[in-house]
């Protein structure tokens, strides 16, 4: 998530004003760039902040040419930034396509879909406009800014973690939903057929009803009347709370496997004599000095 993980923010395409400007957009080591980053980010929570409250009816209703003045100045002030990325990096197709590239172009999308929407469907843009809290994704940029780049090799290992074990929790996500389909199916023929009470009308809401009860959700809209349908209930939710806990467990378990197959080295750090550290560490862990 740094300024240099396939964003595009390679070298400038030439010396000068290029070069200047990718400093201040792409970097963070210079006063400049730090004050670029850190008025961005306050531009953006702006800009979904206003969002929040355009959703709000009496604001809305109250403010609502303000509002859509003021997200076109965010909406052609980001297109403008979005522009000069692409126009001060070499490698523009590497810039477009990484995350950010895509994460900046889909912040301004919205806001000109709904107008082109409005414009000649001649009706309203019926909420698209709200898809700009994408925006917000922008935000990731401050692991770059408040320099949080040394905790992206944690990040990291619980991603290995996750991804160590996706076959493990994919069989368990679908033996759940094996499991709610049969439940669900019989709470309809007990409830739905002989009992008809609402809500078990038919097969996909029953499962539907199965899969909230699973959950431990409960919203206590629809509940069953007979007997027979209470003791499968019951069944459900006791397998809910038996169930919950094994993806934590797996994730867990490959978690501790990943730490355990980071090995520290004997290094010894000169001034705070911490021992043990990341063979590909050269500061210490404990107070920064260089080992």
């Amino acid at each position: 998530m740094n300024g240099h993980s396939g964003s595009g923010d390679d070298l400038p395409e030439r010396s000068g004003i290029r070069e200047a400007i990718w400093r201040i957009i792409f970097r963070h080591d210079t006063p400049a760039s730090r004050r670029f980053d850190e008025v961005l980010l306050v531009l953006i929570g702006l800009s979904v902040l206003v969002i929040m409250l355009e959703s709000i009816g009496k604001y809305s209703d109250k403010y609502a040419s303000l509002f859509k003045t003021i997200e076109w100045g965010f909406t052609i002030l980001f297109t403008f930034e979005y522009l000069v990325r692409i126009w001060i990096v070499r490698r523009k197709k590497r810039y477009i396509f990484s995350f950010f590239g895509i994460v900046d172009l889909l912040s301004i999308l919205p806001t000109y879909v709904a107008f082109l929407f409005a414009n000649f469907s001649g009706e309203p843009e019926k909420g698209i406009g709200y898809l700009i809290v994408i925006r917000i994704l922008r935000m990731l940029r401050m692991f770059r800014v408040f320099k949080m780049v040394r905790h992206v090799s944690e990040a990291n290992l619980l991603v290995n973690a996750l991804m160590a074990s996706r076959s493990k929790i994919t069989v368990f996500i679908f033996s759940v939903f094996a499991l709610t389909t049969i439940l669900g199916t019989l709470m309809y023929l007990v409830e739905g057929l002989f009992y008809k009470t609402p809500g078990f009308s038919n097969i996909p809401e029953s499962i539907y009803w199965c899969v909230v009860t699973i959950s431990t959700t409960g919203y206590g809209d629809v509940t069953p009347v007979s007997v027979f349908g209470k003791a499968i209930t019951m069944v459900i939710m006791l397998t809910g709370y038996g169930i919950i806990a094994v993806p934590t467990g797996i994730v867990s378990a490959e978690l501790n496997m990943q730490m355990a197959s980071i090995k520290m080295d004997k290094r010894v750090c000169k001034t705070c004599h911490a021992e043990g550290h990341d063979p590909k560490a050269s500061h210490c862990k404990m107070c920064g000095e260089l080992l």
